[in-house]
Parts: structure tokens; sequence; C-alpha cells
């Protein structure tokens, strides 16, 4: 098979380049149209959906290309993907059912508007990279069979923590040191920060005050060790992964046992380490002859071998990442079948009975990562349906909402895909945590 970039240059030579659209305008979806409005190589971004078309045409502007046309039916857009012209929408439909669009980026980190969107995108046969961990840890594994149903493809990006992991331990397995961990690099953890406490640092940094603080009380960091525990079978050692804090990431080592490590492989994170970010694998291999090598390559003694990448550039390979779809079929990294893990949403603080949960980032619970079968047993509500939720009853801080504790919204499509995916994966395959063979 011919690398990427030797195909992308045979597509822009031939005039066929891969057409993107990207649905969502926030921070990081503004740096996918930075990053395509250069232009790429064999790629072009043909349209963005944005509930705020001024935002999106903001950032397109800042690209310094001539203004996108703004479409608000479906013919519109379609003629103007026809002429090369670039568009804007604040309807996302329009955009999955546009005929000249081969990917779509759905990069808004939303549950219920992303599952809309996904579906109506695999019904007109376009393969979806998602930038939404939010919406893959809660319904990525019935996504990803109603992907294989409709005959596309669903991959989370290139870039990103999740990614590079699967990305990473891939090359350990080819290399043949067995993968028997994998985390991030976590600079900072806070469970009990808000949109509140966070405003400063995102005013500085142009994002959401609610994104921001999903990530410092860790539940983007949850999200994204639940996408890799789906993806390779590996489970956690504890609620909320173990965390331990290290000087440097190769430290991680001295926190788990070979024994441990082989009889369940693990996801997890290092708190505090240098490089300050990234992600890392550890691989196992005991064989005398090769160890002598890796200490030579100051890998250490072994038999447990750290590899990490410090990089994390999630808006410059996610449209990479649709390119390999397009052209290749091959997901950067998806759910290998049912659940091993979910991301429950658990008490910031005292909570009493009335109040809304808000969700991600809120005032209300941060997200933990627990084994599948627990969450299933305990009726745990994960967190990515939690926004919305009534809550019928008080709940103590540092508590585990269940579902007995809420009362969902009506009519959500979330809710029905997470029924089905229930459903369609029960019983939970006790193969699944076996964590021995990484997909290909």
């Amino acid at each position: 098979m011919m690398i990427l970039d030797q195909v992308l240059a045979q597509r822009e030579a031939a005039g066929r380049p891969i057409r993107i659209g990207l649905i969502g305008a926030g921070f990081m979806g503004r740096g996918i149209i930075l990053q395509l409005g250069t232009p790429l190589v064999g790629m072009r971004l043909s349209a963005i959906a944005s509930r705020n078309v001024d935002t999106a045409c903001r950032a397109w502007s800042d690209t310094g290309l001539d203004p996108p046309v703004v479409a608000t039916n479906q013919t519109e857009l379609d003629n103007s993907v026809a002429a090369n012209r670039q568009v804007v929408t604040s309807d996302p439909m329009l955009l999955c059912r546009a005929a000249g669009i081969d990917v779509v980026i759905e990069a808004t980190g939303q549950v219920e508007s992303g599952a809309h969107t996904v579906l109506e995108a695999f019904a007109q046969r376009k393969h979806v990279v998602l930038m939404n961990a939010e919406l893959d840890a809660t319904i990525g594994p019935i996504l990803k069979v109603r992907a294989d149903t409709a005959g596309v493809c669903i991959s989370n990006a290139d870039g990103d923590e999740p990614a590079i992991a699967f990305r990473l331990l891939r090359h350990v397995q080819s290399i043949g040191y067995r993968p028997v961990l994998a985390g991030n690099v976590k600079g900072f953890l806070d469970r009990y920060r808000t949109a509140a406490t966070q405003q400063g640092f995102a005013e500085r940094t142009k994002q959401n005050p609610k994104m921001v603080a999903s990530y410092a009380d860790g539940t983007k960091l949850n999200l994204e060790a639940c996408l890799v525990a789906n993806a390779t079978g590996f489970r956690v050692g504890q609620r909320g992964m173990l965390g331990p804090k290290c000087l440097h990431v190769k430290d991680i080592v001295k926190h788990f046992s070979p024994a441990q490590l082989l009889a369940q492989p693990l996801v997890d994170y290092a708190l505090g380490a240098e490089p300050g970010s990234g992600v890392f694998v550890v691989g196992y291999n005991d064989q005398p002859s090769k160890q002598h090598y890796m200490r030579y390559l100051k890998m250490g003694d072994g038999p447990l071998y750290v590899f990490y990448s410090p990089h994390v550039l999630p808006h410059l390979e996610a449209p990479l990442t649709a390119a390999q779809l397009a052209l290749f079929g091959g997901a950067a990294i998806t759910p290998r079948g049912a659940p091993v893990c979910e991301v429950i949403a658990t008490a910031k603080r005292d909570l009493k009975a009335g109040e809304i949960l808000d969700g991600l980032g809120g005032f209300a619970s941060y997200g933990l990562i627990e084994n599948a079968e627990v969450a299933r047993a305990e009726k745990m509500l994960p967190m990515g349906l939690s926004v919305g939720c009534r809550l019928l009853r008080d709940v103590r801080k540092d508590m585990a909402i269940v579902d007995a504790d809420v009362q969902r919204p009506e009519g959500r499509l979330c809710d029905r895909l997470w029924a089905e995916q229930d459903g369609h994966f029960q019983p939970l395959a006790s193969s699944a945590s076996s964590g021995r063979s990484i997909p290909s």
C-alpha cells in the first residue's frame, strides 16, 4: 500500500482532493479550519456547519481566503461544494447530505446533537471522524456497529491522546513487545474545578470555560482512557484509575509490577510527570538478550519498558484521519466490540433533589472511568448522558450517581442508542478484557 502523502499528492495532481465537511467551529474546530484553509495537499475543507455562522465565517476569514458562502438550504450548499466554493451553514444535516463531501469531522463535543449528525452521515454513506470523546466514550461501540452496517468507517481523530496511544500500542506490539499499560501524561488534576474557577484560563486561551473545567477536573482524561480501553480490551485497576505521581513518565513502571500487568493490562495516567504532556505505552519483554540491547539504548533494565510521545496535535492530524478513512478505510482508533469501560457521573458536591445536572465541566459532577461490568451491575449513570437529568433524590459529594437517582430528559436519541448498545452487547463478553492482541 502506498503511504498516505503519496496518494494525497496523486489526488491533488488529478484535481480530486478529499472533500471534508466540519461540524463545529469552537476552539478545536477553528484550529482545523486554519489547518485545512492552507490548503493541504490532496484535501479541501468544503463546508462548515456551526450553530453560530458568524463564528465559522470569522474563523474562515482568518485563513486569508475569500469569505465563504452562507447556505440556508440544500441546493445552495450543494452548488457551492460543486463549484469549489467554501460554504458555511447553521444546519449540520445539510452538510451531512451534501453529495460532494467525502468525510465528516464531528467536533462539537455534544452527545445528543453529535448522535444525530453521525447517524445522518452514515445514512448518506459518509465516513466520520470524531473529535468528540464525550460521544465516543458513551455510545461509540454501538455507533461502530451502525457504521459497519452502513458500510462506512468511524474513527476518533489522530493527534489526540487516545489515537496517539493506540498508534503507539500497535508499534510496540509490532516490534515484539507486549503492550500492558497505556495512558496519558496529566499535568494537573482537581476533581472540584468548575467553569467558574477556570474562567480566567479559558479567557486567556480563548476556550470554553466548561471545556477547560472538564480538563482540570479529570473528566476528559477519563473519557480518553475509556476510548483506549474500548479499543484494546485494557481495563482499569480501580475506579478513576491509580494516577501515580511521577517526576518523569519513565517512572510509571515503578508503580506497577510485571505480574499485575501481565494478568490484566490496564489504562492509567502519570500525574505531574515530565515531559508535561503526551501519552505512554509500557511494553513487556523478558528475553535476556533483548534486555541487553534495551539497556544499551537507555530504555532501562526491563522487563517493562516505557515508550512515549510528548506531542498532542489534534487539529493538525484530524484532517489526515479523514484522508485515511476516505482512501484506505482504516480507523485511527475505534471500539473493538462491547464496552470494556464506561465513564460514570460522580457528584462534585452535595447535590439536592430537583437539581438539573449540567454535564462536563459543570458545577454538579465529574466523570470517573469504571470497568463496564461494574458500571452496568450497579446501574451507574454515564457521564455523557448526565446533562439535563433532574435529580430525584439527594446525592452526597463524591458518590456515583445511578439511574434511580435521576429522571432523564424525554425523547433523546442518545438514550435510545445507549439502550440499543446495552441490549446489543449483553451479556458482556468475558474475553473483552483480555487485552492480549491489539486489532490492526
